[in-house]
């Protein structure tokens, strides 16, 4: 079953053709690239990867879910992208990428099928582009194990991340397409943190992310005023 109910049609259109250039890194997806081994480390520093089995919501062209694999997880990417799921799963071929797996499902669906079924949950960059983003949350609590980690990033709704995220990103420096994103469907981290208290997720680091374009650098820090990350962990004590 693969329910779309959770889904903007425009935002999978909008991905969806651009699809193909996933893989180029001077795309309009070099940003994720970039930034790519950033989240790779913050993940692996605090769940090591190897052995583990994990699932990344919204994968897209499977930037991360192949570095997760690469890294000795068995990972399995989920997208309602049709287009963006055939690009992940041929770059994976073409890369002989091990371990990983695509599925056109959405993760309220996974969740009822695969509840507890994962050691680590990634869902980045993915948030901000649902109708509902507390679904995607609950099901990412629903999709863990009891001790295993649940992993966000997502941009915060204020009016320092309409100028960097919007009219600097999209308009100014051209990082990103316009429209990429609406700035109404950002989401406050104390938004994203009550979102993860119902889902009875623990919040265990919280981290903002930012970008220097002169010198095309991204670090790790305690602002969270534009883009951040959140690190859950859903209790040993609660069954699945």
């Amino acid at each position: 079953m693969t329910s779309t109910s959770n889904v903007d049609p425009a935002e999978l259109a909008k991905f969806s053709d651009l699809a193909h250039r996933w893989w180029d890194k001077e795309s309009e997806f070099r940003p994720l690239h970039e930034i790519n081994p950033l989240r790779l480390d913050w993940i692996g520093q605090l769940s090591p990867l190897a052995g583990k089995r994990v699932v990344d919501i919204g994968c897209g062209g499977g930037i991360l879910a192949d570095a997760m694999a690469r890294k000795g997880a068995e990972v399995l990417g989920i997208d309602l992208s049709t287009k963006s799921l055939r690009v992940a799963q041929l770059h994976a071929l073409e890369a002989e990428t091990p371990n990983v797996q695509y599925r056109e499902i959405s993760a309220e669906s996974l969740a009822a099928e695969q509840a507890a079924g994962f050691d680590v949950v990634t869902c980045m960059e993915m948030l901000e582009h649902v109708p509902e983003p507390a679904s995607i949350v609950r099901a990412c609590a629903k999709l863990v194990r009891p001790g295993g980690w649940v992993f966000f990033s997502t941009i915060n709704r204020n009016p320092k991340s309409f100028v960097f995220a919007i009219l600097g990103a999209e308009y100014i420096l051209n990082l990103l397409p316009r429209g990429t994103h609406a700035y109404a469907k950002f989401i406050r981290p104390s938004e994203l943190a009550r979102f993860c208290r119902d889902a009875k997720l623990e919040l265990r680091q919280p981290r903002g992310m930012q970008y220097n374009p002169l010198t095309r650098r991204y670090w790790l820090d305690d602002d969270p005023s534009v883009n951040y990350l959140f690190a859950t962990q859903r209790p040993l004590n609660q069954g699945a």
